[in-house]
């Protein structure tokens, strides 16, 4: 798997399609990590990226201004047509992300979410209902049935997308997230942004879409077309996609680990403190968004040129024995601010959405766990089925019995 065969420098190098990568990345990572402060990532069809592994070097690399995000921070081969809404928010730097960043911020402020959580909590109910009508031979799908349609309701509220159109959305990031339909899926995307943008430019309503365009008729250099029809369906990519991965990796990580979810049921106050450890010991992306090096420099005693790609490793960083004790063990008990978990980001582009979902992974699993007391997975942990990725933690079911 590694190769610390170099020579200028004595730097690993991880095979990102190595079997043992695939299946088991945070292991990978982790022993890179306690090899090299910095790895090459070796992805057929990308070429050689520089990876941050230790806490400390990664905090520091996610606010370097020597580091630039761009539209070719996307890992896609993406067509020209569809090009001009592949600049999103998360893959600019400067101004032009401080002034979109500002507009969106408005729809995550701490009275928003607030008020989104007795609609947060009556979408939960609701999908909780249906939950046992979706059994076959006493087993329930989770991911497909819970994860993956609750954060459809949610942000699809924040961006004023009718609850009937909401299950298209799904459709569209199910679709992109499968790699398989890629294209056709992100232009199914594209097209439905533009529809919410002329509906709500004709029904103005309580959600980001109607607050961008006040804005936009405020001062029309504030954002353009491209851009809002862009953050519409980047948002819900982002905000549905991840966050179902994550809720489907906290059930599993809970329900394998008995003590800690005794724990969590003798005491509901925790689950903050539950959600911010889940989010440390299983992140739904094990990697950054790629940056890319501005001029030459030195990063963690490598060579980096300008241009060269650059990634932190989440998922070793969030790992890292330096700044968190007994880090591979699950911890819902661990002491607040011990150091900071890099699932939500660092850094100028730290997830604008991240109080959204913390409170929305609170109330699913806090709910999940009060209505079926003897929930348990059907499937010992090591065969939940799972999409071999060197990149995220991407569950592709999740059996249950109830």
């Amino acid at each position: 798997m590694l190769n610390s065969e170099n020579a200028r420098i004595d730097i690993p190098e991880i095979a990102m399609i190595d079997p043992e990568v695939l299946h088991n990345p945070i292991s990978a990572y982790g022993q890179a990590r306690e090899r090299s402060p910095i790895v090459r990532l070796m992805a057929p069809g990308y070429g050689s990226i520089w990876a941050v592994t230790r806490h400390g070097d990664a905090k520091a690399m996610l606010g370097d201004s020597r580091l630039a995000m761009t539209a070719d921070s996307w890992n896609q081969r993406i067509p020209d047509d569809i090009k001009p809404y592949m600049l999103t928010m998360s893959h600019m730097d400067g101004a032009d992300h401080g002034r979109l960043r500002k507009l969106a911020v408005r729809a995550f402020t701490a009275r928003r979410v607030a008020a989104r959580r007795d609609m947060i909590l009556k979408s939960t109910e609701r999908l909780l209902d249906a939950l046992p009508g979706h059994a076959e031979q006493g087993t329930v799908d989770l991911l497909e049935h819970f994860a993956r349609p609750l954060p459809t309701f949610v942000v699809g509220d924040v961006m004023g997308i009718p609850e009937a159109d909401r299950p298209l959305w799904r459709a569209y990031v199910a679709r992109m997230g499968s790699g398989q339909t890629y294209d056709d899926a992100l232009r199914d995307a594209v097209a439905g942004a533009k529809q919410v943008v002329a509906l709500r430019r004709e029904e103005p309503g309580d959600d980001l879409v109607s607050d961008l365009l006040q804005a936009q008729a405020e001062a029309a250099d504030r954002i353009t077309d491209t851009e809002l029809v862009t953050m519409v369906w980047h948002t819900v990519f982002a905000g549905q996609d991840n966050l179902a991965n994550f809720i489907a990796n906290s059930v599993v990580a809970l329900l394998s680990h008995p003590e800690q979810l005794a724990a969590l049921r003798a005491d509901p106050g925790l689950m903050p403190r539950a959600v911010e450890e889940l989010m440390r010991w299983r992140p739904p992306l094990l990697l950054t968004a790629i940056r890319y090096a501005l001029e030459d420099f030195e990063l963690c005693g490598a060579p980096v040129r300008r241009g060269d790609s650059v990634v932190a490793v989440i998922a070793s960083a969030n790992r890292d024995p330096r700044v968190f004790a007994d880090p591979d063990t699950l911890d819902i008990t661990r002491p607040a601010g011990t150091a900071v978990q890099f699932g939500f980001g660092h850094g100028p582009h730290y997830c604008i959405g991240a109080s959204l979902a913390a409170v929305e992974a609170e109330v699913a699993l806090g709910a999940l766990l009060n209505r079926f007391p003897d929930l348990a997975l059907a499937v010992p942990p090591e065969e939940v089925p799972r999409l071999p990725n060197p990149g995220s933690w991407h569950l592709t079911a999740l059996p249950v019995t109830l």
